[in-house]
């Protein structure tokens, strides 16, 4: 697979932006340093491009790993485990696949049985984990936007063609802040807020409202794409693992098709807008579906934006390597190239009714990775049990397309954050939504091209538009993106994850599956923050 330098992190970030609450993120670069030879931003930057690119790098490496030493050691997020808790993709997994009807884990750390069960508080270690990392992800954006303003490049005699290049900088910055902000929209709602103009010190950030945040989001994406790097397609190795043009119109696109649940107006229009300059690039989608999540899947033309995996120069146990070896079971561990089977996470019986709702479901490429032929009950009868107790998936290989291996078994497995398979998608709910700008022709075409990659078989593939209906594109979503960290998302657009209309196994911490209240829907604002923070209202419910 590809091989890049370890992250380079600089040490005035690891001083000034470990994250114990949030109204102590504001404390960054400006912050005096304890010890007299560590290093201050008025010393660090200068006129060499280099201290900007290694921001810009922290900025990255933080979706991969957790900590300023690598890996998970010296986390980011402090008062959370570094491997467990303070991950980005570990915490967007956790959220967004256990309290469904996709996946359930074994673990009883404190915390993760109530995910299963949506039965959490405002105290839930997890929750509090996730949201910090994302503060932590845009006070890095904020920091290298602070340090990056015209007046002070030219003030340090930084040359024209490097500030050239820094505004490519700029623009992924304020890309990956729209990104945080967009999961604590999601997620959260009303929310703190804080940007690269927010006073620095003890001052404590306002809440921003939820209708108020989407417009945040969407201003800033529209406003930096025309200095993001342009789309390309495969593996580039100056900017493969970049924010480009596409996963800025990818963003848009997620963030559009949501908007009537944030805001409660309808952008379908403008999510079919989007998704169309995605699909009017060359991206395809991949001929094997499995190959979309193999070692070597840097050579994908379906994906648009990864989180990296770089073997050693990238171990944790927070991020590919806990969905690697927490799925597969024991006895898979060689064939999967991974460096355990701990098996805490299997899928719920649920899942193989999504697939069951299909005509010869069993010719279905996807269906083979949900190894009902690696357990001995569909049934999870006992939530603690790690063995033969619900079903083992088998999504993600450490394990190149053709079958060699990668340099180690530590994860080179690159994690599809955005993939051309969601636009499809997107496009055609969009279109069924009410949404203009699109053709009904269009979105059952881009749907059945998933399913022929999907079967061997057309006549099994392919739908007619009669078949195309919002329940349709709901179980074709949970078949297509299982496991991808997406399923909790879906499931509030729907109406599906709270209430009764939908039941699964344990959801309510009850074997056959229990109505659970609405507020749900939101996850809670850490209590720690409420209590910090005089200028934040708690989440209702809560």
């Amino acid at each position: 697979m590809k091989t890049v330098k370890k992250h380079t992190i600089l040490f005035f970030v690891v001083i000034s932006l470990t994250v114990t609450g949030l109204s102590s993120c504001l404390d960054d670069l400006n912050t005096i340093p304890l010890d007299p030879e560590e290093l201050v931003s008025e010393v660090v930057f200068g006129s060499e491009i280099g201290p900007y690119q290694e921001l810009l790098a922290k900025i990255y490496a933080g979706m991969a790993i957790s900590g300023n030493s690598g890996g998970d050691g010296d986390p980011d997020v402090a008062g959370v485990d570094g491997g467990s808790q303070a991950s980005f993709l570990r915490g967007l997994w956790n959220l967004q696949q256990l309290p469904t009807d996709e996946a359930l884990c074994a673990w009883n750390d404190v915390g993760i049985p109530d995910l299963n069960y949506i039965t959490w508080t405002s105290s839930n270690v997890f929750i509090k984990g996730f949201y910090y990392r994302l503060y932590y992800q845009i006070n890095l954006a904020n920091a290298l936007l602070r340090e990056t303003s015209e007046d002070k490049l030219s003030s340090r005699g930084v040359s024209q063609a490097d500030q050239d290049r820094i505004q490519a900088f700029r623009a992924e910055a304020r890309f990956h802040r729209a990104l945080a902000y967009y999961y604590l929209l999601d997620m959260f709602r009303n929310v703190p807020f804080v940007n690269e103009d927010s006073p620095v010190g003890s001052t404590l950030p306002p809440q921003i409202m939820a209708a108020d945040l989407f417009d945040y989001i969407e201003k800033e994406l529209t406003e930096c794409e025309a200095d993001m790097l342009d789309p390309f397609v495969g593996y580039d190795t100056s900017s493969y693992g970049r924010a480009h043009k596409a996963a800025n119109w990818s963003l848009l696109s997620r963030l559009y098709l949501n908007a009537e649940i944030y805001t409660g107006m309808k952008k379908y229009s403008e999510s079919i807008t989007y998704s169309k300059k995605v699909l009017a690039e060359n991206y395809q989608l991949d001929q094997v579906y499995a190959n979309v999540f193999k070692a070597d899947n840097h050579k994908s033309v379906e994906m648009i934006f990864p989180i990296r995996y770089e073997g050693e120069d990238t171990q944790t146990w927070g991020g590919m390597t806990f969905l690697l070896s927490s799925t597969e079971p024991s006895d898979m561990q060689e064939e999967v190239n991974a460096v355990g089977a701990w098996q805490g996470n299997r899928a719920l019986k649920s899942i193989v009714a999504t697939f069951e709702r299909e005509y010869r479901y069993e010719e279905d490429s996807r269906f083979s990775m949900v190894r009902t032929d690696k357990t001995e009950s569909y049934e999870i009868t006992d939530p603690s049990l790690f063995t033969n107790n619900g079903i083992p998936v088998v999504k993600y290989y450490n394990r190149n397309s053709d079958g060699t291996l990668p340099p180690s078994n530590i994860a080179f497995t690159d994690f599809p954050l955005f993939r051309l398979g969601e636009i499809y998608l997107n496009y055609a709910e969009a279109v069924l939504r009410g949404g203009t700008g699109g053709d009904a022709a269009t979105a059952l075409e881009l749907v059945n091209n998933l399913r022929k990659r999907a079967y061997s078989d057309d006549a099994a593939a392919t739908i007619t538009a009669g078949e195309l209906t919002l329940d349709y594109i709901l179980d074709e979503r949970g078949r297509e993106f299982f496991y991808e960290a997406q399923r909790r998302t879906d499931l509030v657009r729907f109406g599906k994850l709270t209430g009764s209309s939908y039941l699964w196994p344990w959801k309510g911490n009850v074997a056959e599956g229990k109505s659970v209240a609405e507020h749900f829907n939101v996850f809670p604002i850490p209590a720690d923050d409420i209590g910090a923070n005089e200028n934040l209202t708690q989440n209702t419910g809560y």
